[in-house]
């Protein structure tokens, strides 16, 4: 892989319009990630941290600031950064081994090359005897981990996980928090989660980037100066964790800035329905 995984965002601002109101979604955001390194992205819904995750992953080029990649502005999708979702989206009329392959379409690579590929990735997230399952075949944890070979596939310099685990059950989401630590591990590809989950967080990352709503921004990049693999049980994590909480709680506090005139809508259900899209938006 020619990729490091180097991420540099320099006051990145994204603003939306939605029914004539403008949102400033994120403002001001700088975060660098080194080569390798595993970064967990924390904050209340609304604070713009899927909407970061996007940018980083060029679904939307339409924002103020830079966001580079090994010294390359991102300026669209590429296959130097993989992206898994909350749901694993994969297409119900291919196998396992048709949704993974289907991330290679695009690839330099002859057929056997493409083939020994997902083998491998199927293998990776231990899936191997399931290679000609259909996804209404699999388990929840299943899915997903099918979804992280597909994002992996490729052997992309950066891997984004949008909330991978959210969905899932305690038990299998433990599971799978394990797995992609060995995976992260054994690869030492660049990652970058956005979660709600401050023990998640604190359990994979190098580091935990705190954020703030409206305008998103990041207030706090907390280390976690624990050695992988790692004990659920270690009391720094706890630590960690507490600190963590109290800094979200410390930004859910604060007073928000005023609406500017644009920003002010009527009482109403029309103005109810008009917030809630808004607050989708943000992400």
């Amino acid at each position: 892989m020619t990729s490091e995984g180097h991420l540099e965002i320099s006051g990145v601002a994204k603003r939306f319009r939605v029914a004539g109101v403008e949102l400033t979604a994120l403002d001001g955001v700088d975060l660098s990630v080194a080569p390798g390194e595993f970064v967990a992205i924390v904050g209340a819904s609304g604070c713009g941290k899927s909407t970061l995750l996007r940018l980083i992953a060029g679904l939307d080029p339409d924002h103020d600031g830079a966001i580079l990649h090994d010294g390359a502005a991102v300026a669209g999708p590429s296959l130097d950064r993989g992206l898994v979702f909350q749901e694993p989206r994969l297409f119900p009329w291919l196998t396992v081994a048709g949704n993974v392959a289907l991330a290679l379409e695009n690839a330099p690579l002859d057929a056997a090359a493409k083939r020994r590929l997902v083998a491998e990735h199927v293998e990776l997230v231990g899936l191997s005897g399931f290679e000609d399952a259909y996804p209404h075949q699999l388990s929840g944890g299943m899915a997903q981990r099918a979804a992280i070979a597909r994002g992996l596939v490729n052997r992309p310099g950066v891997l984004l996980l949008d909330e991978p685990f959210g969905a899932l059950d305690a038990l299998t989401k433990a599971r799978l928090q394990g797995e992609l630590q060995r995976i992260w591990a054994r690869e030492g590809i660049t990652m970058v989660l956005v979660t709600h989950d401050v023990e998640e967080a604190v359990y994979l990352g190098d580091r935990v980037v705190v954020m703030a709503p409206r305008p998103g921004r990041i207030t706090r990049v907390v280390p976690v100066p624990v050695a992988h693999p790692r004990e659920r049980t270690d009391p720094r994590l706890f630590r960690l964790k507490a600190e963590i909480l109290a800094a979200l709680d410390h930004t859910a506090g604060e007073r928000p800035a005023p609406p500017r005139s644009a920003d002010i809508v009527p009482i109403g259900p029309d103005a109810i329905a008009r917030r809630r899209s808004l607050d989708a938006v943000a992400g």
